[in-house]
């Protein structure tokens, strides 16, 4: 174990031949993403990463589609409905720099299945609520489940080749959130109303309730939780077995094998968290995930609301948001490799900038819309330019510091909370319009940030280049034996 304490590494790794193209440069990462395939370890990483997140995904926002029923049954106030949903997002802030370094350290696998299996309690509790403290606590925990989009984004960083790792970081990302929209319809649109349907005819209901439609309602959102909780909970307890955390194989198999050096989760938050870049990609991306966890919030409420909708079509309207990640963050990873290609990290850059952009206008175009049709077609371009964003951003992620990607993208991910707490507080006080206007002016800010990335050994917009070059994910920090293990 020596020579692991000191960061040497030995040729050691699980399998010996592999279903994809590799570069051994780049600790046997794929150069190439074949999504039919479900072969170990790289494909099957993937799949893993995306479903995990979904679920994740799904069952953080499951309570957004029912919460005008909710609101009414418990007689909550609107500030009381988005102080839950703020505590929803504001738990994953925590978790998400926790997550960073514990993946550095543990690996991606066991820490998925861990916060999956946390987050699923508290779901299938959605229905205990009774008061506006209820709501807040439970939403709160649930959104724990939320900081799972670290591993996923750490899986997909530690199985491709940075020629690649944008567009698999943005597909993994994007079918991630699109648990967001999908959660909004088949919890709002479908089992809503299933649930309604089977409780109809039930009169085993609350003497102070005369409306058999109500009764038949408050009891569908106070179970249809349970479902949810239960996919995820099988999902979790599946990918311990069924994936890897590497190339090579898992964390713990690869320290042991001498193929892994030891990695302090200390000094991996220290270093990624000193470096500048990660803090301007924290804004940034706290004006796009941040904007897309605050829609998948305010979005159902925002169409019942101003447009008069029920709860079951405003649930469908509002899925579309998320639906977009179907391909819109995709494109964005995309777009990001392929500037690359062209201009190097300048390619990026500008990639950021320009999505950022058209993000904030269309924030702000939707802001004063008024007619239902229109409203939905700027909603379908705003989700795109705000989804796009996101895999823009993490495709410039796993450059800033490879040996401590897990951090950068812990960190990075916060910012995406962050912005929902921000922007959710601005909803929660203002009017829908004026709420919008401050968000959409903040996203063209940070659109303006993007020149001031420098990355060592990479091409900038606007300033000098840094001399020297980040170190390869392979070449993690030397550490002491005792701080390994913090």
């Amino acid at each position: 174990m020596a020579d692991i304490d000191s960061g040497k590494e030995s040729g050691w790794k699980k399998y010996d031949e592999y279903f994809v193209e590799v570069d051994p440069d780049q600790d046997d990462k794929s150069k190439e993403i074949k999504l039919l395939s479900f072969k170990r370890p790289h494909m099957r990483a993937f799949h893993c990463a995306w479903w995990c997140f979904f679920i994740a995904f799904f069952i953080w926002f499951s309570a957004a589609p029912l919460l005008s029923e909710i609101k009414a049954d418990l007689g909550l106030t609107k500030q009381e409905v988005w102080n839950s949903s703020i505590a929803g997002v504001a738990s994953t802030i925590v978790m998400r720099f926790i997550n960073g370094p514990m993946c550095d350290k543990y690996g991606p696998r066991i820490m998925m299945a861990t916060i999956l299996l946390i987050a699923c309690v508290p779901t299938a509790l959605t229905g205990v609520v009774n008061s506006a403290t209820d709501l807040l606590i439970v939403r709160m925990f649930i959104g724990i489940g939320g900081s799972s989009f670290v591993m996923c984004q750490y899986w997909t960083s530690r199985m491709f080749t940075k020629e690649v790792v944008g567009t698999a970081n943005a597909l993994a990302g994007g079918w991630g959130n699109l648990g967001g929209g999908v959660t909004q319809l088949v919890v709002g649109s479908a089992l809503f109303p299933l649930f309604k349907a089977i409780y109809s005819d039930d009169d085993d209901c609350d003497e102070s309730i005369d409306d058999d439609l109500r009764c038949a309602s408050e009891k569908s959102w106070r179970t249809v939780c349970i479902i949810p909780a239960v996919v995820t909970a099988l999902s979790a307890l599946s990918i311990i077995r069924n994936s890897d955390d590497a190339p090579k194989g898992n964390f713990h198999e690869m320290k042991v094998n001498g193929a892994m050096p030891a990695i302090s989760a200390a000094s991996s938050f220290r270093d990624g968290a000193y470096n500048l870049n990660t803090w301007i990609l924290f804004i940034q991306y706290g004006c796009c995930f941040g904007v897309e966890l605050t829609m998948n919030n305010a979005a159902a409420l925002y169409f019942k609301e101003e447009f008069g909708q029920s709860t079951e079509s405003a649930a469908a309207i509002a899925s579309i948001f998320g639906w977009m990640n179907l391909f819109a963050r995709g494109i964005g990873g995309y777009l990001s490799d392929k500037t690359s290609a062209k201009m190097g990290m300048k390619g990026r850059l500008i990639t950021q900038s320009v999505l950022l952009l058209f993000e904030g206008i269309m924030v702000l175009v939707f802001a004063t819309t008024t007619n239902l049709g229109v409203a939905i077609f700027v909603l379908v371009l705003f989700s795109t330019f705000v989804q796009a964003a996101e895999g823009s951003s993490y495709g410039i992620v796993p450059y800033v510091n490879p040996p401590v990607t897990g951090s950068i993208a812990g960190i990075v991910g916060a910012g995406g909370n962050s912005g929902a707490v921000a922007f959710g507080m601005c909803f929660r006080e203002l009017d829908y319009k004026e709420a919008f206007a401050i968000m959409g002016f903040f996203i063209l800010g940070s659109s303006l940030l993007s020149p001031l990335i420098r990355i060592p050994g990479q091409s900038t917009l606007l300033l000098p280049e840094l001399k020297g070059s980040a170190p390869e994910v392979i070449q993690a920090p030397d550490v002491e034996a005792a701080e390994a293990d913090a």
